[in-house]
């Protein structure tokens, strides 16, 4: 079968490999569709998938259907779609027995991330997965059903994790990627937010007021001057900041309302110091969220199947997997990039 490796750092290929067997408490999936993420590019080109064993399958956004399961497997029926809840845990300490496998305990003594990060992922025509890791999502556009797996997942889980929002809050979207146009119709059908969606991308902006944003701004003067319209001066709720460069962090804070929160889901290079006597707003929490739970995941697949999101995709066959990552590299993909085998 076909399978979209790191071979070595800063080398992913497309390779001929063997259909893999599930072993025992595993299933394999015949894959549907895959997404294309920046942890991708983070992996193969800025060396952090030289810490784990090469080569691996990449891929961690994966819906598919049940094609064969392993000994001891039950509840999971073949010719079911799924989707796969990929973060990988140790399997032993209280936050993985309670499927929070994104928190495990020893997270940072684990030979691998999670499914496609570290171990065989979903860029191939097949996957083998652990059966608890599978959710159901019948009738969900493959497509879609792949991004709600982490673009989904991950903004869902940054989202709810916020203290103390409330119906009508003011919500900032940084970044309106294949997290944040997600992130933006959430908050909308959560909390009936008001959303403030800032990207410098103009197709990206088109996107968010498609979507509902009740404004859009291209940079942090914008972002401002947007915040204090809506909010009569006090500032946001929440600011979501999906892109965590430096352009972004240096303006993220000037947003917040007093006790008002920043989510740092981005991982771009940007930085923020925090000291108690500054310009950040008193009483201000910040979060770093990673990824989100199992039961997050069934939370985020039953939204869709209500039909109360749609994600914007850009579909390629598997053959084009690497075409795909050079597009998402450039800047070109606005929503979310998929392969399809």
């Amino acid at each position: 079968m076909r399978a979209f490796q790191l071979a070595a750092p800063g080398d992913a290929r497309l390779r001929d490999v063997p259909v893999p067997s599930p072993c025992p408490g595993q299933v394999r999936l015949t894959v549907s569709a895959a997404g294309v993420c920046h942890s991708d590019l983070h992996v193969i080109h800025e060396g952090v998938g030289a810490a784990w064993a090469l080569p691996f399958t990449l891929g961690h956004e994966i819906c598919g259907v049940v094609a064969e399961v392993g000994a001891g497997v039950s509840g999971v029926v073949v010719g079911t779609q799924v989707v796969v809840h990929a973060p990988l845990g140790c399997g032993e300490c209280s936050r993985c027995l309670a499927g929070v496998t994104n928190y495990c305990d020893r997270r940072r003594q684990l030979p691998a991330a999670g499914v496609g990060l570290g171990v065989d992922g979903g860029m191939a025509d097949s996957v083998v997965v652990d059966a608890r890791a599978v959710v159901p999502a019948p009738g969900i556009d493959p497509c879609l059903a792949a991004t709600l797996t982490d673009a989904g997942l991950t903004s869902y889980h940054a989202l709810t994790s916020v203290r103390g929002l409330e119906k009508g809050a003011l919500i900032v979207v940084i970044g309106v990627g294949g997290l944040g146009h997600l992130a933006l119709q959430m908050a909308r059908t959560l909390f009936e937010a008001r959303v403030v969606a800032v990207d410098n991308r103009p197709e990206a902006l088109v996107l968010a007021e498609k979507l509902g944003a009740a404004a859009i701004a291209r940079d942090g003067g914008e972002a401002t001057e947007a915040v204090r319209r809506l909010s009569g001066g006090w500032g946001a709720d929440a600011v979501l900041d999906f892109a965590g460069v430096p352009a972004t962090t240096a303006f993220a804070t000037d947003l917040l309302r007093t006790a008002g929160e920043l989510v740092l889901v981005g991982t771009g290079g940007g930085s923020l110091e925090v000291t108690k006597a500054g310009k950040l707003p008193q009483g201000m929490r910040l979060s770093l969220p990673f990824w989100g739970s199992r039961t997050e995941l069934e939370e985020v697949v039953a939204l869709a199947a209500r039909g109360t999101l749609r994600t914007e995709t850009l579909a390629a066959p598997l053959d084009d997997a690497a075409e795909a990552m050079e597009r998402l590299h450039r800047g070109e993909v606005v929503g979310r990039s998929v392969l399809v085998p």
